[in-house]
């Protein structure tokens, strides 16, 4: 009886404390609105991204060879 409660904040209290504000402040700032629809045809997203004579692409290949025997 003669126990006094504790003012202090544990480590998990506090803990659940900070992620409880962080999950309610990225809720907060999520958009509601709606997501706009893809506007690539199956055409355009098929195609090559990258030039394959490009200085990069061949410096990439030259590089990484396997060594010869």
């Amino acid at each position: 009886m003669g126990d006094r409660h504790k003012a202090t904040i544990g480590r998990r209290q506090l803990l659940r404390t900070g992620i409880i504000g962080i999950v309610a402040t990225a809720a907060s700032t999520l958009e509601t609105g709606t997501v706009a629809a893809d506007t690539e045809s199956n055409a355009e997203k098929r195609k090559a991204r990258f030039q394959p004579n490009a200085a990069e692409v061949q410096n990439f290949y030259r590089v990484n060879r396997y060594p010869k025997r």
